[in-house]
């Protein structure tokens, strides 16, 4: 008997890419970026424990303009791992199985992490006085 040739991943044939999918790649991906936020908040704290001169030195780092984007981006990841991980904690409460809940909720977890992203740069900079 002939066996048959099946797909090997049929699911990649089957569903459409949406948000929810997305959602599940960006958690990942965030997940990774706030263990390299953990590797330079360490880095910041040995620096406070180390001297004036080396924290100086770090805080150069952190307020130069590259310092500054890569603090937004771990900034924005925090945002979106912590709404995908609320959302996700329905999930596990058997909520938001419907596609189109499902589909919102991931689409959610985009605008809150834009947003509160924004929230948080427009307060610490109104509080240095920048704003």
């Amino acid at each position: 008997m002939a066996k048959a040739k099946r797909p090997l991943s049929p699911h990649l044939q089957v569903y459409r890419f949406g948000a929810h999918m997305a959602v599940s790649i960006i958690h990942r991906i965030t997940g990774s970026a706030l263990a390299f936020g953990a590797i330079l908040l360490t880095w910041w704290l040995v620096a406070i424990a180390t001297g004036n001169e080396y924290f100086n030195t770090v805080q150069g780092f952190a307020s130069s303009m590259i310092g500054r984007i890569i603090l937004f981006g771990i900034t924005f990841a925090l945002m979106q791992h912590f709404a995908s991980g609320i959302r996700h904690l329905f999930m596990d409460a058997g909520k938001l199985y419907d596609l189109k809940a499902n589909t919102s909720s991931a689409k959610f977890t985009f605008v809150f992490s834009v947003v509160m992203t924004i929230v948080i740069w427009a307060a610490a900079y109104k509080v240095m006085g920048v704003l």
